[in-house]
């Protein structure tokens, strides 16, 4: 993955999904962002709150950004046309009685949707996929790029970048260090034990026992029970991801302006034989720039490797079946 092309100045930002609860609070972080010129706000016309009202109470802070609320398909092609970066949550959350199959079939159906959108209407900007399953939705989104002749894998990202704040942060405290100073890159997937965080390549270094090793690897991984309990079923992490999100957004946006930097994405670069994986990524005018090869595990991490993959085949599979399935209709 290579790029050289550079961009202008304007920086058209559309959020889709913006009325929910990641959507909103990622709204108000995504306008506080200098180095975007027009925040465009998209969901669908039955949401809960309104997006036209989100948007009205953005476009109040004081930053450059100039905000637009979108609301229906008819609206959709004017909040993407123009846009360099799409950041998109849309779908819905699993309800009472729903199995994780039903989730997958709706917010699939969705994500082949919008995706759809997307290719025709923007097939240039750099899509980051936030919706969840991730791991299933950025295979079907890369099918429905194909099928438009559009596809180009430096510009289709799944969001892990939660996985890094909490990996940080749980680091940080365990070590005693400057939580703003410490990084640990976190590869795989997204969800479960396809979370793989690499505390072996955490900067600065400090050498954990095995035992603190395990109980971090486990916190990381099971971090969102750790939320939902406490919401007791009032919803799931929507401020640390919508906080993740904003942040893994800026270092597109620097790397589309010129300004490469790293962070941890779930692309279209295989390891080993799945061919979508979570890996360390710079990014630069074009995407993705540039997929830093993972060597040196420690035996810990090359074992814990083995279900990271075996998740992921599961996942990929899973969502060019949905494809194949609902192309031979």
């Amino acid at each position: 993955m290579s790029s050289t092309t550079p961009t202008t100045s304007s920086m058209k930002v559309t959020l889709v999904g913006a009325s929910g609860a990641i959507g909103m609070p990622l709204s108000m972080l995504l306008k506080m962002n200098p180095m975007i010129t027009e925040l465009a706000l998209y969901d669908v016309k039955q949401a809960r709150v309104p997006v036209g009202g989100v948007a009205a109470d953005s476009s109040h802070i004081n930053s450059p950004a100039k905000v637009k609320g979108y609301a229906g398909p008819t609206e959709l092609e004017a909040a993407l046309t123009g846009s360099k970066v799409i950041v998109c949550t849309a779908g819905i959350a699993q309800k009472p009685g729903m199995s994780r199959d039903d989730l997958f079939n709706v917010n699939a159906g969705i994500m082949r949707g919008l995706a759809t959108a997307f290719a025709k209407y923007a097939p240039k900007a750099v899509v980051c996929i936030l919706s969840n399953p991730e791991t299933a939705l950025v295979p079907i989104t890369a099918e429905v790029y194909k099928k438009a002749g559009v596809y180009d894998p430096r510009k289709l990202v799944g969001i892990t970048a939660l996985d890094v704040t909490r990996a940080r942060t749980f680091y940080a405290e365990a070590t005693g260090m400057d939580v703003e100073e410490v990084d640990v890159p976190v590869v795989g997937g997204h969800g479960g034990c396809a979370i793989l965080p690499l505390f072996s390549k955490a900067t600065p270094y400090v050498k954990l026992d095995d035992e603190t090793i395990e109980k971090l690897d486990d916190h990381v991984q099971n971090a969102v029970t750790e939320v939902v309990d406490a919401l007791a079923g009032a919803g799931s992490a929507s401020l640390s991801m919508a906080y993740s999100a904003a942040q893994f957004a800026g270092i597109v946006i620097r790397g589309l302006k010129g300004e490469s930097h790293t962070a941890c994405a779930y692309v279209n670069e295989p390891y080993e034989d799945v061919q979508f994986f979570a890996h360390i990524c710079t990014f630069g005018p074009e995407g993705v720039e540039k997929v830093e090869k993972l060597v040196d595990l420690t035996p810990h991490e090359q074992k814990r490797m083995v279900e990271t993959l075996e998740k992921l085949r599961e996942d990929v599979k899973r969502g060019l079946d949905f494809m194949k399935s609902v192309d031979s209709q």
